[in-house]
C-alpha cells in the first residue's frame, strides 16, 4: 500500500523528489482529501476496471523500496479512491455493452435487425430513413434515399449505415474511382428499398420475384427483407458478405448493369452473376472490384 501512495503522489508531482530518485522517507504525507484528489484525478482516465488498478499498481511497483513509512489515513483514502474508480469503469462498461435482442448476433444487428422473424406481407408504406451524409470519396456523386417498409423489425438507421458503407467501400461501384455515394432523405439519384416480400413483389412488377427475390428497377434497389434476414445457400453462413453482394447486385442494375455468367470454376463470380438461388459454376463475390 505504501508504494500505491508513493504512485499516486510520484504521478501528480506532489512528490519532486521522485523523479531523481530522492527518499519519501524525509517527505511528509499530505491530507487525506488531497491524495483522494490526486487518486480521483489518476483513475479518472482509465477504461476498465482491471486498467484502473493495473495502472495504479504498476506505478506503485516502481517506487514502494523508497517508502519508509505511510499514514494509514492516507492508505485508506487512497483505497477507497481506487475503488470507486473501479466501480465507475464497471459501470460504464456495462452501460457501452450492446444488448443483442435474442437470437440475433452482433453481424445480424449491425445490419439493423431487431429480430429474425420475416413476415410475408408487412404495412406497405415506405418510411425514408432521415439523415444526411456526404459523399466521402472523388467522382460524380451518386445521392441515394434509403426507405423501410413499416413493420419490419428493422433498425432503419443502423440498416442505412450498412448500405452506404457498403456503397462507398472501395471494392464496390466507386472502386475505379468513377463516383462516390453520399445519403439523403430527400430527392436522389436512386433508392435503396428494403421491404417485405410481398411488397417486393408489387415494386418489382412486372418482374416476377414470386416473394423470393430482390429486384433493380426504374431508379430503386428493392432488397428482399428475407434475403436481408435469410441470406442464400450461396454464401453459407457468411451474412455480412451476402448482404454486401445483395447491395451491389441491385444497385448495379440501377446503374445500368445486366446480369452477367460465370467463366471459370476457379475465378470470382462477377458482381452481376445471380448468386441468391442455384449454386453458381465460380466462387461467391459480391464486390464489383473486388
Amino acid at each position: 500500500m505504501r508504494g500505491r501512495v508513493a504512485a499516486v503522489l510520484a504521478t501528480t508531482g506532489l512528490v519532486a523528489g521522485v523523479a531523481s530518485g530522492a527518499a519519501l522517507s524525509a517527505l511528509t504525507p499530505p491530507p487525506a482529501a488531497e491524495v483522494v484528489a490526486v487518486a480521483e484525478q489518476v483513475t479518472s482516465g482509465v477504461s476498465t476496471v482491471e486498467g484502473s488498478r493495473v495502472g495504479l499498481l504498476d506505478r506503485a511497483s516502481r517506487t514502494d523500496e523508497r517508502v519508509q513509512a505511510a499514514d494509514p489515513e492516507v492508505d485508506a483514502a487512497v483505497d477507497a479512491a481506487i475503488d470507486a474508480a473501479a466501480q465507475d469503469a464497471a459501470a460504464a462498461e456495462a452501460a457501452a455493452a450492446p444488448v443483442l435482442p435474442e437470437g440475433v448476433d452482433e453481424i445480424d444487428f449491425a445490419a439493423g435487425l431487431l429480430s429474425r422473424t420475416v413476415p410475408d406481407a408487412a404495412s406497405g408504406t415506405l418510411d425514408v430513413v432521415p439523415g444526411e451524409v456526404p459523399a466521402p470519396g472523388q467522382g460524380t456523386v451518386t445521392s441515394v434515399r434509403i426507405e423501410v417498409e413499416q413493420g419490419l423489425d428493422i433498425d432503419g438507421a443502423k440498416f442505412a449505415d450498412q448500405v452506404l458503407a457498403t456503397l462507398n467501400d472501395p471494392r464496390s461501384w466507386g472502386g475505379d474511382g468513377s463516383r462516390t455515394f453520399s445519403r439523403t432523405a430527400g430527392e436522389a439519384t436512386l433508392t435503396v428499398t428494403l421491404a417485405s416480400p410481398a411488397t417486393v413483389d408489387r415494386l418489382c412488377a412486372p418482374l416476377d420475384t414470386g416473394g423470393l427475390w430482390s429486384c433493380g428497377v426504374q431508379g430503386r434497389a428493392v432488397l428482399n427483407h428475407l434475403r436481408w434476414v435469410t441470406g442464400s445457400p450461396v454464401y453459407g453462413d457468411d451474412m455480412a458478405a451476402y448482404r454486401e453482394y445483395l447491395v451491389n447486385h441491385e444497385v448495379g442494375h440501377v446503374l445500368g448493369h445486366r446480369h452477367s455468367t460465370c467463366t471459370s470454376s476457379r475465378s470470382l463470380a462477377p458482381v452481376m452473376v445471380q448468386q441468391s438461388g442455384a449454386p453458381i459454376a465460380c466462387v461467391p463475390n459480391g464486390w464489383p472490384f473486388p
